[in-house]
């Protein structure tokens, strides 16, 4: 580690990694309640459950791209963090802003109230005094990145990683805004929701991607910036436009139904270049790199996003398909191999990547955290696909058929089960990463006893 304001990455990580557990385990309770819907009705109703998964998720994602950023920028800038005062306060909002949100889901405090109370809104339940908490503190860590990066050498890697992360704190802007018109709403709702995660975000994947290469495999930068350029232009291009497949069956015009079945159809584009990118990286490079773990979570991460966000998008981005399909468990497949493929992957990438040089232990338990790998990547592969079953047979009976949704539900009970299954090896392959990041390793020397390697 090169500059001493890179450890504030290390605080932005483990309160990422404690909502990370949140998260899942949120997600394992939620799909306990499709097996026993009874379970916690009463305490956690499934509404607040799923809350509590989806949300937990999003700012966790958040926490590890702005540590990501505290890391990567004054190696890339070559120079310091411009404040690190900024960067803590920041930290410290998002906490506070966490928690209150957390409180006013559980116990639903402040019912109605307008500042003070949930909006109701699918991903943006925020409060408005959250909200506005969150854009105060993007704006901090905007700020704080730009002045570093003016100051600093520029570079492809900065400059991706900028636009991202600006567009990011611009485009939650319309969270704000929430018309009485039903349709209206879903519009710039989604400006939120889909331009996030198929738009900026995926500038900010390639960024963080573009680092680990460029740092695991010793490829010339010229190679990875030209690259990086190409995946840039065509993330833009497919998902602007591609925002049109969340339009067909919302009260939009019809022409929105062939435009997002055109340019949706491309974003499958950018995820195979992705994936194409690193696979050529790691075959051109030039260095063994030691910490292994970070190339087979990095390698992963573009491989299931390719699959989770590309392929599995693709099944039902057709308007033609999407409407049977929209709403089944269809859609739960490929958005949750999407995220963990896309950005989950890529957070423990860069976790993996930077944790031994945060913590002065490089390399360690890389045997830990490549099983913990497989136990993820695998568990959520084979909820992938069970739920691909699960929403085939729903679209047939349900949307086909019109059989009632609750007699459907019964019949595909045994793939809820299975579900489940998979989120326990999930559920276990978190555990096993954080205890692998966290825990120092203990090496067997010569003499049999057992201490704590020099380097830590």
């Amino acid at each position: 580690m090169k500059y001493q304001t890179q450890k504030i990455a290390l605080a932005y990580f483990v309160v990422a990694l404690a909502l990370f557990i949140v998260q899942v385990s949120g997600g394992l309770l939620a799909g306990w309640i499709y097996i026993s819907p009874n379970t916690l009705s009463e305490v956690l109703p499934f509404n607040i459950v799923r809350m509590l998964h989806t949300n937990a998720l999003i700012v966790w994602l958040l926490l590890g791209f702005f540590g990501a950023a505290y890391f990567i920028v004054p190696e890339e800038a070559e120079r310091e963090i411009y404040s690190t005062k900024i960067a803590y306060y920041q930290l410290a909002i998002l906490v506070l802003g966490t928690l209150g949100a957390v409180v006013t889901y559980v116990f639903d405090l402040f019912h109605g109230n307008i500042l003070l109370g949930k909006d109701g809104r699918e991903f943006l339940e925020q409060p408005m005094w959250v909200k506005m908490g969150i854009v105060v503190a993007a704006l901090m860590f905007l700020y704080n990145i730009s002045m570093t990066v003016l100051a600093g050498k520029k570079t492809a890697i900065t400059s991706v990683l900028l636009i991202g992360l600006w567009g990011l704190a611009l485009l939650f802007l319309f969270a704000f805004y929430n018309p009485a018109n039903l349709s209206v709403d879903k519009m710039y709702w989604w400006y939120v929701v889909h331009l996030w995660v198929e738009g900026v975000w995926e500038l900010i994947m390639a960024s963080i991607l573009a680092y680990l290469m460029l740092k695991l495999t010793g490829v010339d930068r010229e190679i990875v910036e030209k690259w990086l350029y190409v995946i840039v232009g065509t993330a833009l291009f497919s998902g602007i436009l591609g925002t049109g497949h969340h339009y067909y069956w919302i009260g939009t015009p019809g022409y929105w139904q062939w435009i997002g079945s055109i340019f949706s159809s491309l974003e499958v584009v950018p995820f195979f270049l992705m994936m194409a990118f690193s696979f050529v990286m790691v075959w051109k490079g030039r260095r063994e790199h030691p910490n292994k773990a970070a190339l087979l979570w990095s390698l992963g991460c573009t491989t299931l996003a390719f699959f989770g966000a590309g392929v599995w998008g693709f099944m039902h981005t057709l308007h033609g398909v999407n409407f049977y399909t929209h709403g089944t468990q269809l859609t739960a497949a490929h958005g949750h191999l999407a995220f963990f493929g896309a950005y989950v992957s890529l957070n423990l990438a860069i976790f993996t990547y930077a944790f031994p040089m945060l913590r002065n232990r490089d390399p360690y338990n890389q045997v830990l955290i490549m099983a913990s790998f497989w136990l993820m990547a695998g568990g959520m592969t084979f909820m992938t696909f069970v739920l691909t079953f699960a929403g085939t047979i729903q679209t047939h009976l349900q949307r086909v058929l019109g059989q009632p949704y609750m007699d459907v539900q019964d019949q595909i009970m045994l793939f809820h089960y299975m579900r489940f299954g998979a989120g326990v090896a999930v559920v276990l392959g978190a555990v096993l990463f954080i205890f692998a990041t966290l825990v120092p390793r203990r090496e067997i020397i010569a003499t049999g006893s057992t201490k704590l390697s020099p380097a830590e």
